[in-house]
């Protein structure tokens, strides 16, 4: 007997399987979808916009925890349609095909799943009043998953969802929300970007009854105009003064939207903000392809402000790879990257020389009156001779002193100037006013040995002329670079890199693409690389180190940035010793054939690290810090 019951003291331990309550099921689901305010609303929202709707207002209390009501002036619901919509698995949005099944390959709206009504009504209390245009409106309601309703309510054309008390049927979700005001902006992020995919619907957020966005839909305008100024009522002006168009089409896939000037940057990538198909993503695959196009203009702490929309087959896109849709799945991801990065790159080149306006700004700020007040200004003498020592004129034969401080410097000749003596020939031909009508003016002086004066029929311009004259060298090292290809260095003794297999294999896949930048790379054995060849310009470079950063980008990003961004930063380095220095006398000859070399060079707005170049102040500006206007 005792045998037998230590035998069957086992089986009765062992845990049985068994069926979850639908209650249960449906709150697991919801913990899927619905994992903040802000998730509810992303989908309340989306739902709208599937319905047609040119209007949506949402109203939130609590940041979203107490009440979220979402009104649109869409197709409406039938008392039917009402009864489907809260049931799990039930939706409008997929079609059927021709075998008589739904078909989820070609999904056209925003959402299919059929899962964030009943999902919201899982874990909160969900009131809905829908009316079709020239029916009867129907209310019902979902408590913690129990549904009653519908029933007949009299309604505005369109539909009106109240979601109450949050996760009050799983309290435990609570703990972990943030403050009213951090979900509160959480949910006004989401309406942002909802808004900047549908510039043709008005959209409207208040919480706790004051308004914090409001815009009207974009009717008259075309397409591209009406996405322009969509974006800078969310981004504001000084987006839409300092982006350049960006247009791709390619094997059915197109690339639009905006794209900031490198010299319009921010200190992380929260400004960049990307669509497929209409949906807001947060996609690596797409974050690579930007930070590789502008690689070679910004350093790798600072990042672009853009807005990118990529349409395409909704066949070749997987939308259902995340549970709230964040990222996306391209059948051919290499596609999607190489247009983002040369379209990037196309708008980039278009831009020119342009820098930002918000240059401009910050330099206008800091001649504000009152500006430096608080510290003893110099006698009026001290000013006058500051001025005689520290700006150079561009006529008369008479130098001024150096300044205290700075190397004594014979003037520049044309050949320090590298390339500059054919431009400086024609320079002598034309006349300072001739000059004045050229995008950066005609050089007037030297400030300090360091900075450019130019005037201009509009204003002034001041250029930094080490840093332009760094981009300019270095768009000609690119430039030959291009025409000749990297030159390589053999290594005398291989060197054996040990990765893991995985990461050997993604890497040996892009061997072609390290080798058209010199890198040799061969597999050998499982999960190791030998390198046999290495970019002579990197001289001798810490290979291991190289090669497992280019690892870990391929197996992150789908993309080797290590390596372009290291020779990058060799040609950088280069070409900032082959320039002209802070401290440099230049003549007018010389400072004018910069400017005019600066006109028709790409990116010379910016040097290489993404700070700009120059700055141009305008006269209407200049009469304001003197009360003339």
């Amino acid at each position: 007997m005792a045998d037998a019951a230590s035998s069957a003291a086992p089986n009765a331990n062992r845990p049985h399987i068994r069926r979850l309550s639908e209650g249960t099921v449906n709150r697991i689901a919801a913990g899927e979808v619905v994992e903040r305010p802000a998730s509810a609303v992303k989908e309340l929202v989306e739902n709208a916009i599937d319905a047609g709707a040119s209007r949506i207002e949402v109203a939130i209390s609590a940041g979203g925890k107490t009440l979220i009501a979402v009104d649109d002036d869409g197709c409406g619901m039938t008392a039917d349609d009402l009864s489907l919509a809260v049931e799990r698995h039930a939706t409008s949005k997929l079609a059927v095909n021709d075998k008589g099944t739904e078909d989820l390959v070609h999904i056209q709206s925003l959402g299919f799943r059929g899962e964030a009504l009943p999902s919201i009504g899982a874990v909160a209390r969900l009131g809905i009043v829908s009316r079709p245009a020239g029916e009867a409106g129907h209310a019902l309601k979902v408590e913690g998953g129990k549904v009653s309703g519908p029933k007949p309510s009299s309604a505005a054309p369109g539909t009106r969802i109240e979601v109450r008390d949050l996760f009050y049927a799983t309290p435990a979700r609570l703990k972990f929300l943030k403050s009213d005001r951090a979900e509160a902006q959480a949910v006004g992020d989401v309406m942002r970007r909802i808004a900047m995919a549908n510039p043709r619907v008005g959209f409207a957020l208040t919480h706790e009854g004051r308004t914090s966005l409001r815009m009207d839909a974009e009717t008259d305008a075309s397409d591209d105009d009406a996405q322009l100024s969509r974006l800078s009522r969310i981004l504001g002006r000084d987006f839409q003064d300092n982006v350049m168009p960006v247009e791709i089409e390619r094997e059915g896939v197109r690339i639009a939207g905006f794209a900031g000037l490198p010299t319009f940057n921010r200190g992380n990538a929260q400004a960049q903000y990307l669509f497929v198909n209409g949906r807001p993503v947060r996609d690596k695959l797409l974050i690579g392809a930007v930070r590789g196009a502008y690689a070679d203009f910004l350093a790798r702490d600072r990042h672009p402000v853009l807005a990118l929309f990529v349409e395409i087959d909704p066949a070749e896109v997987d939308v259902n790879v995340h549970p709230a849709k964040a990222e996306v799945r391209f059948r051919d991801p290499g596609l999607i990257r190489a247009l983002i990065v040369k379209s990037l790159r196309m708008a980039l080149d278009a831009a020119g020389h342009r820098a930002s306006t918000t240059v401009a700004g910050a330099a206008l700020s800091s001649f504000q009156p009152g500006a430096h007040m608080g510290q003893q200004p110099p006698p009026q003498h001290h000013l006058m001779e500051l001025a005689a020592r520290s700006f150079a004129p561009t006529q008369g034969a008479d130098a001024p002193p150096a300044v205290p401080g700075m190397e004594e410097t014979s003037p520049l000749q044309p050949q320090d100037l590298a390339g500059f003596d054919q431009p400086a020939a024609r320079v002598e031909e034309t006349s300072a006013d001739d000059l004045m009508d050229r995008p950066l003016g005609a050089a007037r002086g030297q400030l300090h040995l360091t900075y450019i004066v130019a005037e201009t029929h509009n204003g002034l311009v001041l250029v930094d002329q080490h840093a332009a004259h760094e981009r300019l060298v270095h768009e000609r090292m690119k430039k030959a670079l291009a025409e000749t290809g990297i030159k390589r260095q053999a290594l005398l003794v291989p060197e054996v890199v040990e990765l893991g297999a995985d990461e050997a294999a993604a890497l040996a896949d892009r061997s072609d693409e390290l080798a058209e930048l010199g890198l040799v790379i061969e597999p050998f054995g499982d999960g190791t690389i030998i390198v046999r060849e290495t970019p002579a310009m990197l001289g001798d470079t810490d290979i291991q180190g190289l090669v497992k950063d280019l690892a870990d980008e391929v197996a992150d990003l789908g993309q080797a940035l290590s390596l372009k961004e290291k020779l990058d930063e060799v040609s950088g380095t280069m070409a900032c010793h082959g320039s002209v220095r802070a401290g440099r006398r230049l003549t007018a000859v010389e400072m004018n054939a910069l400017l005019r070399e600066m006109e028709v060079t790409p990116h010379s707005g910016q040097c290489n690290h993404g700070r700009p170049t120059y700055v141009t102040l305008s006269l209407p500006d200049i009469e304001k810090l003197f009360g003339r206007r």
